[in-house]
């Protein structure tokens, strides 16, 4: 597909791909496929280049693969590619220290990361279209130049956040359990058996010099390709890259990793321990290798197996026995080889040797009698409505840039798509039974028991602060090239300010009273539908907290005519899933499909909103699961500040609440209350239907008429909420977690209502405070102080006001000193508001950030959903350029001073209280109390 020429720029041709009806089953013969054209050509010095021109939007997105992961790191190094990627963002030697994410951010920039897999680190940023040049000086210069920018205190600090990073992942429930499957599946030394974050002692051991071998070695432009989509001029960007590329000197080869990994021959087990509630069960194995045949087998026998919504595993055990909490299974094949994976928590009282039995006596009947025709389908439907949904993205994860850099990754051909699309269909009832009876055995498994108990951690002291301060690092390039290079000292001017244009819907409204939202998308044959109605859970009567979480849970269930196995396999059938699920101040039924199948769904979705069944068995499994998730929040400090901090600050009214409820009152809802919610609630009156995809607004009103049009229904208006309390002065609360490797710390206030006036410049405010990377918040409890791995304010912006918050999860050792940061930060952020350049970039960025929120129909539907939940007028969105342009700094210092209120919020520490306790008395932020998870008093302060 491309030709790498030795001397000169080679552009190969451009190449076209389809994908036609010929190429997929005769299910989806009638749908129209995108086309999809891109250029790939080669610079001279290896920097594969893939282009692709759309323009939709005034976005381009920026793409950047190094081939180059934990798959390359040498044994005692792992975690390095992780570091490293974190080193990209510290500075390079034109672009200046940490004003990498400050210069995107400040452009408008959406989808802005850095990600490591075992196989490849990647950097991607969705930026303004007449930001391109912006986006193409800080890749090169962070590829040639980087080394330029580091030193040991930079190093310090994003090792400090690398282990907070560890660390909360560590915190998570059964953590200890994944690292053990690694463990067991692959041999110490092998690139795979490490977590792709590293060990504590590895990242620790990481040396300045050794960033320096570790870039000069991997991230060279012949390691790297990069992937360009949008809105661009092909001959100007090949003038740019070749402008910024292109005097970046080639690096040493870089040898293809042949290392093979052993086969597994006889079961491998291990009981491992956590602070859980509940013990699970995980059966793991070794699979083909990405985009190889047996990999899409194994991903549909995986589908059949605990992947679709009424699995066997979740029929076995979670519908009708009732003796399993949840189950997942998925497969994720990588270039060396894949694993598939099955994770089975029990319900209280269950044996995991009853649980596993099950487990392999539903395997054994997927290995004999093959899975049913049906399945094979729902699984291949799926995954082409997954593929295609993706290319609605330019960028981020599944974007089209990301698609075409990942087939050239893995397969050497950007152009993929087809035939990734075929080898999909392909797949048969025989293939998957062969893949099931191949992979997924008894003698080729490892299985993990995680059972309550310690959670045994692996952390190990930081390195004395003289760290490398002997170290010199000698600039790679010579004098003569380094001042040819001087140039790179200035940033690019962005080019002619871009058109907005963000969706205004067309509207009309049944008979019945039902609004209805239409947005035209017709580049991919795509249709997302979204009913909203004003029935969340500030309805919720008080003593029945959680109500309007689980009416909408259980209508997702079933309805009056599909028992809840044939509403899921109806769904799936069609590569849909139909979401259904609450807010605090609506709720919404959506759904995606392929529009060749929008009849079919279009009838699903309305049986769901219309005739659910609110069948006794479901409601009562669902009540079950509940309380047990409940009881499961002690797993996570988050879920506790969480449920800790609003009720503090908001008492019993809605906004105190958890939104599913506590054990009291989800014990208490019966079926009637269920029913009678959904009576009061749900009604054509007081809901709106949203359409935005491939549809005409004729066409909508047909499909709207046709499966709306005789809904009935008699909504009640929405309630009139209490005053929030008055709040007492700032103090701390502490939530205990004995043995939690990190805080989660959240200082918790009044917010404002998510239509206040002061929407925009309070928006623009908290950008700056806590709003985004380059924050005062974030700035220093991550890149200061590295207390972190990331900290952030925000505003629920409910209709009613909800609670402001800010904080983060730290490390439990800094706690205290973590929370007098961030109430430094907080404190005097009202008497010192934003200066003039952050002024200017908060509102840049809000700008030009709006029309990447507007790729997707999903996004879309979700916007204009708002529009209607909150009265908002229809060109809001249209709108909002202008009223972010028109903030003035006297409005945002007027909203500091009134709606951030450092004297009258409620620090809530969840951890572990015997080693933070004595921290945040010497911190000095206020009285320190103890309370449970439910916000009562523990009176046996310490």
């Amino acid at each position: 597909m491309s030709m790498d020429l030795k001397k000169g720029l080679a552009a190969a041709m451009a190449v076209c791909f389809a994908i036609g009806g010929s190429a997929i089953s005769q299910t989806n013969s009638k749908l129209k496929l995108p086309e999809i054209k891109y250029e790939t050509y080669t610079l001279p010095n290896g920097l594969k280049v893939i282009t692709h021109e759309d323009h939709r939007l005034p976005l381009v997105a920026v793409d950047l693969w190094y081939h180059v992961g934990p798959l390359n790191e040498r044994p005692g190094r792992t975690g390095f590619a992780h570091l490293f990627e974190h080193m990209m963002f510290e500075g390079s030697e034109h672009v200046g220290e940490k004003a990498h994410i400050k210069f995107v951010q400040g452009a408008g920039a959406t989808d802005v990361n850095g990600t490591t897999d075992f196989d490849r680190t990647n950097y991607f940023e969705t930026l303004p279209a007449n930001q391109l040049e912006l986006g193409l000086w800080l890749e090169s210069d962070r590829m040639g130049f980087l080394m330029e920018g580091l030193n040991r205190d930079l190093l310090r600090n994003q090792r400090d956040v690398v282990r907070n990073e560890r660390r909360q992942g560590e915190g998570r429930p059964y953590a200890a359990a994944d690292e053990a499957v690694a463990h067991l599946l692959y041999p110490k030394g092998h690139p795979y058996y490490g977590d792709v974050i590293g060990s504590h002692a590895d990242i620790e051991a990481a040396r300045i010099a050794d960033i320096r071998d570790f870039h000069q070695q991997f991230y060279t432009p012949n390691n790297a390709s990069i992937a360009i989509a949008g809105d661009f001029d092909p001959a100007k960007l090949k003038e740019l890259l070749t402008k910024y590329f292109g005097p970046i000197p080639a690096g040493p080869k870089v040898d293809p990793v042949t290392v093979v990994t052993p086969p597994i021959t006889s079961q491998r087990r291990e009981t491992v321990t956590d602070t859980v509630k509940l013990p699970q069960l995980t059966i793991a194995w070794l699979t083909p290798a990405a985009y190889t045949p047996g990999s899409y087998d194994v991903e549909a026998a995986i589908f059949a197996l605990g992947g679709a919504k009424a699995s066997r595993l979740d029929e076995a055990l979670v519908y009708k026995t009732q003796v399993a909490q949840s189950v997942t299974c998925y497969s994720r094949p990588n270039k060396l080889n894949g694993t598939a994976e099955c994770s089975v928590t029990a319900r209280p009282g269950v044996k995991l040797e009853d649980l596993e039995a099950t487990v392999w006596a539903e395997i054994a009947k997927l290995q004999t009698e093959g899975p049913t025709a049906a399945e094979v389908e729902a699984a291949k439907a799926g995954s082409l409505t997954q593929k295609i949904n993706g290319l609605q993205r330019l960028g981020g994860f599944g974007g089209i840039a990301d698609t075409l850099d990942e087939y050239n990754q893995y397969t050497g051909d950007p152009g993929y798509l087809p035939k990734d699309i075929a080898a999909a269909e392909a797949v048969s009832v025989a293939s998957t039974k062969g893949a099931a009876a191949r992979y997924l055995t008894k003698d080729t498994a490892v299985v993990v028991y995680c059972v309550p108990g310690k959670k045994v951690l692996d952390d190990v002291p930081r390195s004395p602060e003289d760290t490398d301060a002997n170290v010199k690092i000698t600039n790679p390039y010579k004098p003569e090239f380094e001042t040819a290079q001087e140039w790179r000292k200035t940033v690019p001017k962005a080019g002619p300010p871009v058109t907005v244009h963000l969706p205004v819907p067309q509207t009309f409204t049944l008979a019945n009273g039902l609004k209805v939202y239409v947005v035209e998308e017709r580049s991919l044959p795509v249709l997302s539908a979204t009913l909203v109605a004003r029935a969340g859970s500030e309805n919720n009567p008080s003593g029945k907290e959680g109500l309007a979480s689980l009416t909408s849970q259980t209508m997702g269930e079933a309805t009056t005519t599909r028992d809840l196995k044939q509403l899921a396999d109806a769904q799936e059938r069609i590569g849909t899933r139909i979401g259904v699920g609450s807010s605090m101040d609506g709720s919404t039924a959506s759904m995606t499909v392929l529009t060749n199948h929008t009849r079919e769904g279009f009838d699903l979705l309305s049986d769901v909103v219309e005739h659910p069944a609110f069948k006794v068995e479901d409601l009562d499994r669902l009540r079950k699961q509940r309380l047990i998730g409940i009881q499961q929040e002690t797993d996570s400090v988050s879920a506790m500040a969480q449920r800790v901090g609003p009720k503090l600050v908001y008492g019993d009214q809605p906004y105190g609440h958890s939104q599913t409820g506590t054990n009291e009152s989800v014990t208490g809802l019966t079926r009637d209350d269920v029913t009678g919610f959904y009576a009061d609630h749900y009604g054509p009156a007081d809901s709106a239907l949203v359409l935005v995809g491939d549809v005409t607004p004729a066409e909508a009103r047909k499909l709207a008429e046709q499966y709306f049009g005789k809904w009935t229904g008699k909504a009640t208006a929405a309630i009139t909420l209490p005053s929030a309390p008055t709040l007492t002065p700032t103090h701390v609360v502490i939530v205990d977690k004995p043995g939690a490797p990190q805080s989660a710390l959240i200082a918790y206030g009044l917010g404002v209502p998510g239509n206040s006036p002061d929407l925009q410049p309070l928006q623009v405010m908290n950008y700056v405070l806590g709003g985004s990377f380059a924050s005062r918040i974030n700035m220093n409890l991550r890149e200061v102080h590295g207390y972190t791995y990331g900290a952030s304010s925000n505003y629920s912006l409910y209709r009613g006001g909800g609670p402001f918050q800010a904080g983060g999860l730290v490390r439990t050792d800094v706690t205290g000193p973590a929370a007098k940061e961030l109430m430094t930060e907080i404190r005097r952020f009202p008497s010192t508001p934003p200066t003039e350049a952050e002024l200017n970039e908060a509102k840049t960025a809000r700008i030009q950030s709006l029309p990447g929120q507007f790729e997707t129909t999903g996004s879309i539907a979700s916007s204009m959903g708002s529009i209607f939940l909150y009265d908002r007028p229809l060109d809001y969105y249209a709108t909002l350029p202008e009223k972010y342009r028109a903030v003035t700094a006297a409005e945002v210092e007027r909203v500091a001073k009134e709606d951030v209120h450092p004297d009258e919020l409620i620090i809530v520490a969840a951890g572990d209280r015997a080693k933070i306790e004595p921290q945040l008395k010497d911190a000095g932020l206020g009285p320190v109390e103890v309370r449970d998870i439910n916000g009562k008093l523990v009176t046996d302060a310490k």
